[in-house]
């Protein structure tokens, strides 16, 4: 089945669980759900296809209010447990989700092996610049001075880029999009899900509770789409547009034209033989590791 045919007999209501998200009136997060449902409706994938995997934080509740298969995780492991997955079972379709905080702290080592990796996975990040889920505190990506419960004084240390992170550990689609802005980000997702590698989507997903800085009405001020000039192959192009501050720059900052996958090389080792696959796998891990 096609995906133009699949999309017409998939509504958005098959993708919904009977959960009702439990956020905060307002929240970003909403909006990146909505995202969510549309490309998979795009995709025309079935529920029963899908596995949604996250950490721990606001964020990653996500997985509850969907219909699909879900791995609600521990904090910061998002990416070893879709590797698993993904490797057992590539047939299935893959997304990870989570914030800021379980992406670029705890779990910032896993980040960057996943993306040197080139698991064919896309990872949506909800990043809010703040630890929601614990009440207030400051996270990876909180500006410099800003003043939380952990920083009464203003917070001492750089903000991480998430994108010039995802550069540097070789990530091979890097996206941004804003929450404020579902439709624009449904098409990045897609176009993530398509891409054959490692697609890292960061989204700016506000929280209206315990941030009151990083607002929609501050991103709204903030961000502009990229230049439609942009070559998203450049790599020096893209880092240079992932560095800019003013404006905050949303769209396809780079898409590796060539792109070998994580699976294709577990792929081009196996034997053929069903009953080698578990070795062949295992020993591909080793040389990861």
């Amino acid at each position: 089945m096609s995906d133009s045919t699949a999309v017409l007999e998939r509504k958005i209501e098959d993708y919904k669980s009977e959960e009702k998200p439990t956020w905060c009136p307002g929240c970003g997060d909403f909006g990146v759900l909505n995202a969510l449902y549309n490309a998979m409706r795009a995709k025309g994938w079935a529920p029963e296809e899908i596995v949604l995997v996250s950490g721990i934080g606001c964020s990653s509740r996500l997985p509850f209010f969907a219909a699909t298969y879900g791995f609600h995780g521990v904090h910061g492991r998002t990416m070893p447990i879709a590797t698993g997955i993904k490797v057992a079972n590539p047939n299935l379709k893959v997304l990870a989700v989570g914030g800021d905080g379980d992406a670029f702290a705890i779990g910032g080592n896993h980040f960057l092996h996943a993306a040197r990796r080139n698991l064919d996975v896309a990872y949506v990040i909800m990043d809010n610049a703040i630890y929601g889920l614990t009440k207030g505190q400051t996270s990876p990506t909180s500006s410099v001075g800003f003043v939380t419960k952990s920083t009464p004084r203003g917070n001492p240390d750089q903000a991480v880029n998430p994108l010039e992170l995802a550069l540097a550990a070789g990530a091979t689609f890097v996206a941004r999009g804003f929450s404020g802005k579902p439709k624009e980000l449904a098409e990045l997702v897609v176009k993530g899900i398509d891409h054959n590698g490692f697609a890292f989507i960061d989204v700016y997903s506000p929280c209206p509770t315990f941030n009151k800085v990083n607002t929609f009405k501050y991103y709204r001020e903030e961000v502009a789409d990229l230049p439609k000039d942009h070559d998203p192959t450049s790599y020096e192009a893209a880092l240079r547009l992932a560095m800019s501050q003013d404006p905050l720059y949303l769209g396809i900052f780079y898409q590796a034209p060539q792109s070998t996958s994580f699976e294709d090389h577990v792929r081009s080792q196996q034997s053929g033989s069903e009953a080698d696959a578990p070795q062949v796998i295992e020993s591909i891990l080793r040389r990861f590791s």
